[in-house]
């Protein structure tokens, strides 16, 4: 059987009114250390969004939520966060934060194939 490796990830939340706390769940971003993988998928779903705030920017929100996957990624599009390395990219994404977007706590996991689990993650825990 081939070796299981070990990664961690956290849910990317929409919180459209900090004060109020309701969040939607609107991707994964995942980190695996053995094969140098840190990548994000985004699904923001607008309907669940107006639901629990009326009045939310979906355009602004989805800028902020594209940005995570930019980070993940490293080049240009991720600005001064591009000169980090993606250890340091992924801390940073994670650290906890009063924002439009948050990233949920951290678990952990074995998977055979990253991208293949972080598509199941997503199938999970956001569509």
């Amino acid at each position: 059987m081939p070796a299981r490796l070990f990664y961690e990830y956290a849910v990317i939340r929409v919180v459209p009114r900090v004060d109020r706390g309701e969040q939607l769940n609107a991707g994964v971003v995942m980190y695996c250390l053995e094969r140098e993988f840190l990548k994000a998928r985004i699904a923001l779903n607008a309907g669940r969004l107006r639901a629990l705030d009326a009045t939310a920017d979906v355009a602004v929100i989805q800028q902020h939520l594209e940005a995570v996957p930019r980070v993940c990624e490293g080049g240009p599009g991720a600005g001064q966060l591009a000169a980090l390395s993606m250890k340091e990219r992924w801390h940073w994404l994670v650290a906890p934060r009063s924002a439009l977007v948050q990233l949920g706590p951290v678990h952990a996991g074995l998977c055979l194939e990253p991208d293949a689990e972080l598509d199941r993650l997503m199938r999970v825990l956001v569509d």
